[in-house]
């Protein structure tokens, strides 16, 4: 059995003084594996006299395109006349050379700041026209709906409750328990250093009702199903769903759209009073065990030092939250093209735009509503 020799070369000098650089062994992707990088840097030194190179491939006992493909990096080897080679790899050889090849060491391209700018310009208008239009499609279809709600997909709705509520019970009470011991805990240490144990119940209640659990809920459901709801939009352009919707007249937005935003407006809220429970329920057993504060005592207190106001603004934002984890999702779904690269950026989009936008409105609420339920 003949051994198997690597790629490899060896060099002499011809009568008229020039570099005669002959190619052997095997220059496919078995006999360069992990020598490419080895190989090119020492040929490029004689690449680079190239007017005094001749390169010898007559020895090479079998070339792929791997192979041909480290050569033609090489600059001035495919130039006319430079290159002796056997006619099974001419063919090859000639495909290769119709292709310019680099004059060097390639560095990547140079960023223009204003170009740049530009197109950032661009790709925000764009997002714009999209998200505007769809926002009319929702609202003429919701017009259309109020005036027919036999016409209503309630299943769907109820579809995606059950998806983006009922399965979420799990993740955000686990999530709001930690959190609700983490806060209760560290305000315990706080507060003992200042005898004012007491007022446990206060940070307690006020934080975890007004801000951290609606926040949370919303957080999770943007991660969880609003990645979940971008990805089956763009599965539906991949299969091609979206397009056999249209060529039979069906409303991609009474269908589709309109049943995430309406379920997730129904859910979100449902999620943040759970949330809510269970963040206190945490904050009270770490109380009890840190400061002995009882649990019938801790709910006892609660309404007398935490306005309602607090909790119905939590709910209010788990409304909005919803709406907008909904839209953005859908958004970057519908503008997923068919293909699974733009899948998989399009989906990481949706998820960090929409907990973007969360954070963003609840900033909002927070200046806008300053006074409201705070002593």
């Amino acid at each position: 059995m003949t051994r198997f020799e690597p790629a490899g070369y060896r060099t002499h000098n011809d009568e008229q003084g020039r570099v005669i650089v002959v190619l052997t062994g095997h220059w496919t992707l078995r006999g360069i594996e992990g020598r490419a990088s080895a190989l090119s840097s020492r040929l490029r030194e004689y690449a680079r006299t190239s007017d005094k190179v001749v390169w010898d491939g007559r020895e090479i006992q079998s070339l792929d395109n791997m192979g041909a493909l480290v050569l033609w990096r090489l600059q001035g080897f495919m130039r006319p006349g430079a290159v002796e080679v056997r006619p099974e790899h001419a063919a090859l050889y000639e495909r290769w050379s119709r292709h310019e090849a680099p004059a060097g060491d390639v560095r990547p391209p140079r960023i223009e700041p204003l170009q740049a700018l530009l197109s950032m310009a661009r790709g925000v208008w764009s997002h714009m026209l999209d998200f505007t239009a769809l926002l009319g499609q929702i609202v003429l279809d919701s017009g259309r709906l109020l005036g027919r709600p036999s016409r209503i997909p309630w299943k769907d709705i109820s579809a995606t409750i059950y998806e983006a509520g009922v399965r979420a019970l799990g993740i955000t009470a686990l999530v709001g328990a930690l959190v609700g011991i983490v806060m209760s805990y560290l305000s315990a240490l706080e507060l003992q250093a200042f005898g004012a144990q007491s007022f446990i119940v206060n940070i307690l209640g006020l934080s975890v009702l007004r801000e951290l659990g609606p926040l949370l809920a919303a957080i999770l459901v943007a991660g969880r199903s609003g990645s979940a709801m971008a990805a089956e939009l763009g599965v539906m352009r991949l299969t091609e769903e979206l397009d056999a919707l249209s060529a039979m007249g069906i409303s991609q937005t009474v269908r589709l759209i309109l049943p995430k935003i309406v379920a997730l407006a129904i859910a979100l809220p449902l999620l943040v009073v759970w949330t809510d429970a269970i963040g206190l329920l945490g904050g009270m057993v770490a109380a009890h065990i840190t400061l002995g504060i009882s649990i019938p005592s801790f709910i006892h207190t609660i309404p007398s030092v935490v306005p309602v106001v607090n909790f119905v603004l939590g709910i209010v934002k788990g409304v909005v939250f919803g709406v907008v984890i909904a839209l953005i999702a859908c958004h970057f779904g519908l503008r997923i093209k068919p293909n699974t690269q733009s899948l998989g950026v399009e989906t990481t989009n949706a998820v960090v735009t929409a907990i973007t936008a969360v954070i963003f409105v609840d900033a909002v609420f927070a200046i806008a509503f300053r006074g409201v339920g705070l002593p």
